[in-house]
């Protein structure tokens, strides 16, 4: 193998494993989540500005990278509340299902009917959504499903968003990360527990979840074959829970692991079926 290759995969192995650190370092956290989101998100925007300026990366601003931007606010946003408010696994796992979005938001807006293997791994997918909703309403966490449903429609704008001829997922990425931090990190003002645990994990979740993350990703896809970092990309959703069990200790329900591996499956499936096709 050669030396872009193999660094293309160790980049998207390090953007991975960067992702799946987000529920933990949330859940390590007593803060409000939206002063949570706030705080990371000023953190990564310093990191990302940086890498911007370093690579002499030329900024964009128009109506798709605004778009963009929003849509970037409210994947961050809408995941972090609902990590409060339900397990990491059913968030991640949940936000996981953006390709099932894109699919129905190309038949919405651009007429793009859906083939045999869009519809199955719709129904792969929504089969396991369910499985989700159903054991969240008897342990009263649904509103954080839905949130978390919410965040990976938001995530499928921001794919979307990047097939544009106008559109820039750095300048998106940035502005949006960049909003939040101002109007939502004045919040942390508001919170009494500032210990150095609590202040190394913010700070790992805005430098290290968030913005090397996407530092990583950036490279890594610049470097590895679709397929590739379609597989490596699935560590973050079985990652994410299993640093949570082991060291927050919790756990995902039984009907609710049938939901993950029903979601993770189907959308692996559907990744790597599409490129081949």
């Amino acid at each position: 193998m050669s030396a872009k290759p193999a660094l293309g995969i160790l980049m998207m192995v390090a953007a991975s494993v960067c992702f799946s650190l987000g529920g933990l370092l949330i859940k390590l956290i007593p803060w409000n989540p939206l002063a949570i989101n706030g705080a990371r998100n000023l953190i990564a925007s310093c990191v990302i500005g940086l890498y911007i300026l370093c690579t002499r990366h030329r900024l964009k601003w128009n109506f798709t990278v605004f778009v963009g931007a929003v849509s970037m606010a409210g994947v961050t946003t809408l995941f972090a509340i609902a990590n409060k408010l339900t397990t990491a696994g059913n968030t991640i796992i949940l936000q996981y299902t953006a390709p099932v979005w894109i699919i129905l938001l190309m038949m919405l807006f651009f007429g793009k009917k859906p083939g045999r293997l869009e519809l199955i791994t719709i129904v792969f997918v929504l089969a396991g959504i369910l499985c989700f909703f159903y054991e969240g309403l008897s342990a009263g966490r649904w509103l954080g499903d839905l949130l978390a449903l919410l965040s990976g429609i938001f995530y499928a704008g921001v794919f979307m968003l990047n097939q544009f001829e106008r559109g820039d997922a750095l300048s998106s990425m940035f502005f949006g990360q960049l909003a939040c931090g101002i109007f939502l990190s004045p919040l942390a003002l508001q919170e009494t527990v500032f210990t150095p645990q609590v202040l190394t994990a913010v700070f790992v979740l805005g430098a290290v979840q968030v913005g090397l993350a996407y530092i990583f990703f950036s490279y890594g896809t610049r470097y590895t074959d679709p397929v590739t970092a379609s597989i490596i990309g699935a560590i973050e959703p079985i990652l994410n829970p299993v640093l949570v069990a082991l060291f927050y200790g919790e756990q995902l329900g039984r009907l609710s692991l049938i939901g993950a591996a029903m979601v993770v499956c189907a959308v692996l499936y559907y990744n790597i079926a599409s490129i081949r096709k």
